[in-house]
């Protein structure tokens, strides 16, 4: 069973940066893409940003593009997610998810594998 850790989240005012963390179990991330989608209240999960188990393939939704860094470090088995120049409408419960496929993709349905969430809240 795949299993997936989120941390990092927290509450940081606009400006603010935040780093989160997706701890994968042993040989979760071996040739499955990775990705973070987002989910509002009220508002259906979104896709985030996603990257290759060998981290040379990257892709971002344009609302965070140039904001965002998703990263991979597969010694650690653990997927990155550098968030900066933050703003309120970022604030969400933040999903880890992993393929059975080392393809990107920014669909929700195409991921199998999901953590529970970690919360960011951006204050004004």
């Amino acid at each position: 069973q795949v299993q997936l850790v989120e941390s990092g989240g927290g509450l940081v005012q606009a400006g603010g940066s935040l780093r989160l963390s997706c701890a994968a179990s042993e040989h979760t991330n071996r040739e499955k893409a990775m990705g973070w989608f987002r989910q509002a209240p009220g508002k259906e999960r979104e896709f985030v940003a996603s990257i290759t188990w060998n981290g040379r393939q990257t892709s971002y939704a344009a609302y965070v593009q140039g904001r965002f860094t998703i990263s991979i470090d597969n010694g650690r088995n653990t997927v990155y997610l550098q968030m900066n120049s933050l703003m309120p409408d970022d604030t969400a419960v933040y999903y880890c998810a992993a393929r059975d496929y080392d393809y990107l993709s920014r669909t929700v349905s195409e991921y199998a594998y999901w953590g529970k969430g970690t919360l960011v809240t951006v204050s004004s």
